[in-house]
């Protein structure tokens, strides 16, 4: 029951970590529009998978899935927070923050899930969930320094 919790708070952040993605992708507003309405459609494609792959994890332990948009409010650790423009680098920032959050949260799962519960397979899903969100992270990066003119993709 436990693991199935933790996965809810990651559900709830990962989906709302998904709309935002998709305000990005449907609000922005500036030169490079075309790219970036690419760029944040790979990005929310991205996140849908990884929101069902977690929904079916919760599933393969037996518990149901909280599937409402204020059960997600209610567990997630994300706020719904947006940008006050509809520029490529404001919408990358809030999104770069709410990758690290999540990095960061499933870092510590990580841990917590392989010393306390001994749960190998559900510890390699997380690490999974980590490495996709620092590659996308990595993308967000870079595009940012791109458009600060910064060389490097640096972290």
């Amino acid at each position: 029951m436990e693991v199935a919790d933790i996965l809810t708070t990651i559900l709830a952040d990962e989906f709302l970590l998904y709309t935002k993605t998709l305000d990005a992708h449907w609000n922005v507003e500036d030169a490079a529009l075309y790219s970036q309405h690419l760029f944040f459609e790979k990005q929310y494609n991205q996140l849908f998978e990884i929101i069902d792959r977690t929904a079916e994890c919760i599933r393969s332990l037996g518990q149901p899935v909280a599937a409402t948009l204020s059960n997600y409010l209610e567990f997630a650790n994300l706020t719904e927070t947006s940008t006050d423009k509809n520029d490529t680098m404001s919408f990358i920032k809030l999104l770069l923050e709410d990758h690290q959050s999540i990095i960061d949260h499933i870092r510590k799962t990580i841990d917590r899930q392989s010393n306390l519960f001994k749960d190998m397979g559900t510890t390699d899903f997380f690490t999974g969930l980590m490495e996709t969100h620092e590659k996308m992270a990595f993308m967000l990066r870079a595009h940012l320094n791109h458009l600060d003119g910064k060389p490097g993709n640096s972290r």
